[in-house]
């Protein structure tokens, strides 16, 4: 890249209101003890938003990322600055009060990449996730502040190995179920609980992590390959470097988020996410970045798409390869492009290359002979999507099915109500819950939980007793992008705002079908009015705190659990 001139602000559109002249001296000033030289105030301002910690190892190699995004940056001549913003881990907290703050810190991750790009002038943004929450909050922030951007997948782990058998963090969730059923041993269990995370990088199935990153990469939003990447490779070194470069000549062609974040590619991330038969937090959270982009997305758009889009990839949680066999045999491009020429995608959206999609996939080799992982769109695993939106006197608002075909595509059952996820994981530990139920796990939402706990504990200790087929699970709270078995979740309106899940019974029969894409609770409308007239608020369970602000500012979660819809700005009245 080419020095910028110093009178030269066209390159420079934020960091020039912070930086030149006399009068901003003791701006520059501060910059000096970081490592900035005069020379570099005449660049362009790249931030690096790093996700490190050494909370998760989905996290905790993104600081030598990011300073291969600040390499690329500086051998490009830009100048970059590198800052952090929080990650918290999911496969640690689930099942725990703690599990509350998960979706929380989506939120907390976009509001503070907004707050120091915005505060500090940066002109453009390289933000590099590694885990569920913090890639979403990462792209409604860059959406939000709509400057030349790239975003980064951290990358995904290898698999964790015993006697032959791949295991990832699902693996233990679903040994606790199996070691409750006694179907394996206390040592049994510490073997897998000892190996099943052997280093850096998001879980490894085709779960929340690896689904966003996919989702991120078909939108336009990552460079190509950057989601099929093992977290540490000299490819996702060479993808960070990269990105840095990328930054800097999306501000020569004056391109931005907004610009690359359309309907159409939202509607091709959402394409992409069905072949993969990706993880449901995908509709809460496309939702949330479309509404950070102005994007008028909404969960009836995931219907109308899957109708036309077929589940193609064999993954965990429900099929048997893991992500690191997919990066093997060419990642998400081949299908893409298999999907681009049968009309599945739209090819004139822009990228972060500055190219098309299109241009994108044109070298995009075929996958390898023999390969089992994508099947051809004339053999595909499933023929419509496995993401089915429910409605019903369940679910007036709508809420969110993972059916993969295996578990059937209708359940009727017995309501085994809970008013919290703990309450409901005791009595599938203790063998309460048999064949025919329907767990009911409510007062889970974003409002009341608050926060919108994952349960994957509980769905998993269902598939650890060999109960997957047998007993669906329901809940106003969310699933882990591990989750399998007959699950819906997303229930609006929720439990806290007097949803129909509010009014369930133990003993009710509750009626589930994928085909016609209801769920309903099998009593008179005149029952029905005569709960509802007789149900009782339930008071908030944090009154101060980052959980009290989340619940009172957060939608529902069939417009993406976002706590910045359409917020009231206009001045009070003085009359």
């Amino acid at each position: 890249m080419s020095e910028n001139k110093s009178d030269d602000t066209s390159l420079r559109t934020y960091s020039s209101i912070v930086l030149d002249g006399p009068n901003r001296a003791p701006s520059r000033a501060m910059l000096y003890p970081v490592g900035f030289t005069q020379e570099d105030f005449k660049k362009s301002i790249i931030g690096i938003a790093s996700t490190w910690g050494m909370v998760t190892p989905c996290n905790m190699h993104i600081d030598a990322l990011a300073r291969e995004a600040s390499q690329g940056v500086d051998q490009s001549g830009g100048k970059a600055i590198l800052f952090n913003t929080i990650t918290i881990s999911d496969g640690i907290s689930m099942g725990t009060e703690g599990m509350k703050y998960s979706l929380v810190s989506r939120e907390v991750i976009a509001d503070s990449i907004e707050t120091v790009v915005g505060c500090e002038g940066m002109d453009g943004v390289v933000a590099i996730g590694g885990c569920d929450k913090n890639m979403p909050g990462c792209l409604i922030a860059l959406a939000r502040l709509n400057r030349p951007a790239v975003f980064v997948y951290g990358g995904t782990i290898l698999p964790g190995c015993l006697q032959g058998r791949n295991l990832d963090i699902v693996s233990v969730f679903e040994a606790v179920g199996a070691h409750a059923n006694k179907s394996i041993d206390d040592k049994e269990l510490l073997d897998i609980e000892s190996c099943a995370i052997p280093g850096p990088g998001s879980c490894g199935g085709m779960y929340t992590a690896n689904t966003m990153a996919s989702a991120i990469e078909a939108l336009g939003m990552s460079l190509p390959d950057s989601s099929a990447q093992a977290a540490v490779s000299p490819e996702k070194n060479d993808d960070c470097r990269r990105a840095g470069a990328a930054v800097l000549e999306l501000i020569r062609q004056d391109i931005k988020p907004l610009d690359i974040m359309t309907v159409k590619a939202f509607e091709n991330a959402i394409a992409v996410v069905i072949a993969l038969g990706g993880s449901t937090n995908a509709v809460l959270h496309l939702l949330a970045m479309a509404n950070a982009a102005g994007v008028g997305l909404c969960i009836d758009d995931f219907s109308e798409i899957g109708k036309r889009i077929p589940v193609l990839a064999d993954l965990k949680p429900s099929g048997k390869h893991v992500m690191s066999e997919l990066v093997n045999i060419g990642g998400i491009k081949p299908m893409m492009k298999m999907m681009l020429d049968a009309g599945l995608l739209h090819g004139d959206c822009l990228t972060v290359t500055g190219k098309t999609m299109a241009e994108n996939l044109a070298d995009a080799k075929p996958y390898p002979e023999g390969q089992t992982i994508i099947r051809p769109l004339d053999n595909p695993i499933k023929k419509e999507s496995h993401l089915v939106v429910l409605y019903g006197n369940l679910a007036e608002e709508g809420s969110v099915a993972k059916i993969s075909g295996k578990e059937g595509m209708i359940f009727t059952g017995t309501a085994r109500v809970y008013n919290s996820e703990e309450d409901a994981m005791k009595r599938i530990l203790d063998q309460t819950i048999q064949k025919g139920d329907v767990v009911v796990i409510r007062y889970e939402g974003p409002k009341g939980g608050p926060g919108m706990r994952e349960m994957l504990g509980p769905t998993s200790a269902i598939m650890g007793r060999g109960l997957g087929s047998d007993v669906a699970l329901i809940t106003d709270g969310r699933f882990s992008g591990g989750t399998h078995g007959f699950v819906v979740g997303h229930i609006t309106p929720e439990a806290y705002l007097g949803g129909g899940i509010a009014l369930i019974q133990d003993g009710d029969t509750i009626n589930i079908d994928a085909t016609s894409r209801k769920i309903s609770l099998e009593i008179s409308d005149e029952e029905m009015q005569k709960r509802r007239s007789e149900w009782t608020p339930m008071k908030p369970r944090y009154r101060k705190g980052v959980l009290a602000k989340y619940a009172h500012a957060v939608t529902s979660a069939s417009l993406g659990a976002v706590t910045d819809n359409e917020l009231d700005l206009d001045p009070p009245s003085l009359t």
